[in-house]
């Protein structure tokens, strides 16, 4: 660990509750970003840059040493809509809105790593410091993108983490290759007939058409995805009804997830549930259209930065302590659209036991920021010696 980041422990703690007690969902995250500009410009940041993306922030440090290499540094800064259940002094202090997956730590950290940095610049070239809003499925990476984040700020490599509950306390794992599913959002808008429920007949069942299209989408991964690729299609929203007992809906709608690793496997899964819903619908008398919202891509850690990645990991906390076979992650990561434009890394720090994220109950673990931070630091100064 990095000497001084550890004796300041007790202010970057401080400054994760205070994120964690202000928390905004995706593109609402003001008091954070308000925040990461202050601390940047109080380090003496070369540039710090705000609203990109809506309201990501960028800082730029430079290195003592000149060189025209540049490493990204990404953390993302939104919390969700969910009530806190926590009962910690530092809970959320707006209703219904808390930091359940660890964004508030994942900030405080970079802000460590980015204090320590801007006293030293001990290194070659710049580095970007990307925070990034709306990670939670709103697509605040590829909002930044599309801003020009990485044309104005352009990364030879780029590097995140994320905090893993349940997995050994300080422990950091990582994988070549996919590291997290892509992801496609649904929606399924059926179209039959209501009536009366004593005359069925009389009506074309949406009920009925929906409860067939769940049960039949199953057999995309079971019957149509290739054996050694993997899929997971889950149904989270199913609606259809009046709020009465003797009526048959004429409209019903059904919201999910499709899940991949491989993009034309999550294409194959597209186009099988669309026939499926379209077909069980005819079947039943009605109809199905289905609108798709692509909002993740597979995640992809390249080799030559997670070479890199596993050379500092085990240098920071020992071999014992790092593994390189984690298993991919089922669920999705929207860092990925950055390391489709940058070869790029990305690593779970094991927090150990807890609530899992997307609990009321979460919890960011503290214990693992100072090893997060110091992990970021040492990687630039052995990108960029």
């Amino acid at each position: 660990m990095i000497e001084d980041i550890e004796a300041r422990k007790h202010e970057f703690v401080a400054w994760r509750h205070a994120l964690h007690e202000n928390p905004g969902i995706g593109f609402q995250e003001g008091f954070a970003a308000d925040m990461v500009e202050k601390k940047l410009t109080e380090f003496g940041f070369d540039e710090v840059h705000t609203g990109i993306g809506r309201t990501g922030v960028v800082g730029v440090l430079k290195g003592k040493r000149a060189s025209n290499r540049a490493i990204g540094l990404r953390a993302d800064m939104d919390a969700l809509p969910i009530a806190e259940e926590t009962g910690k002094p530092y809970a959320s202090k707006t209703p219904g809105v808390m930091h359940a997956c660890g964004h508030d730590g994942h900030t405080a950290t970079l802000l460590a790593s980015a204090w320590h940095l801007s006293r030293s610049r001990d290194f070659a070239g710049t580095v970007y410091f990307i925070f990034q809003p709306a990670e939670e499925g709103l697509g605040g990476a590829l909002a930044m993108i599309e801003d020009g984040l990485l044309d104005r700020f352009p990364c030879d490599r780029v590097y995140a983490y994320h905090n893993m509950p349940g997995f050994d306390l300080g422990h950091i794992y990582t994988r070549h290759g996919t590291m997290a599913a892509g992801c496609t959002f649904f929606t399924i808008l059926v179209q039959g007939m209501g009536g009366h429920a004593a005359l069925p007949s009389k009506t074309i069942d949406t009920t009925q058409i929906a409860s067939n299209i769940v049960m039949t989408a199953q057999s995309i991964v079971a019957r149509n995805v290739d054996p050694n690729e993997t899929g997971v299609v889950s149904f989270t929203d199913v609606y259809a009804g009046t709020n009465s007992h003797n009526v048959i809906p004429d409209k019903a709608t059904l919201k999910g997830c499709l899940r991949y690793y491989d993009k034309a496997v999550g294409e194959q899964m597209k186009a099988r549930l669309q026939e499926i819903a379209r077909g069980v619908a005819a079947t039943y008398g009605g109809s199905a259209e289905i609108e798709y919202d692509d909002n993740f891509v597979p995640m992809i850690n390249a080799q030559e930065p997670t070479d890199m990645a596993l050379d500092v990991a085990r240098k920071l906390v020992g071999e014992d302590k790092v593994h390189a076979d984690f298993a991919p992650l089922s669920g999705s990561e929207d860092f990925a659209y950055m390391t489709e434009h940058a070869p790029g890394n990305y690593i779970c720090v094991g927090a150990g036991p807890g609530a899992n994220p997307h609990h009321p109950k979460y919890d960011f673990n503290d214990e693992i920021l100072t090893t997060a931070a110091s992990y970021f630091c040492r990687l630039i100064e052995t990108e960029l010696a």
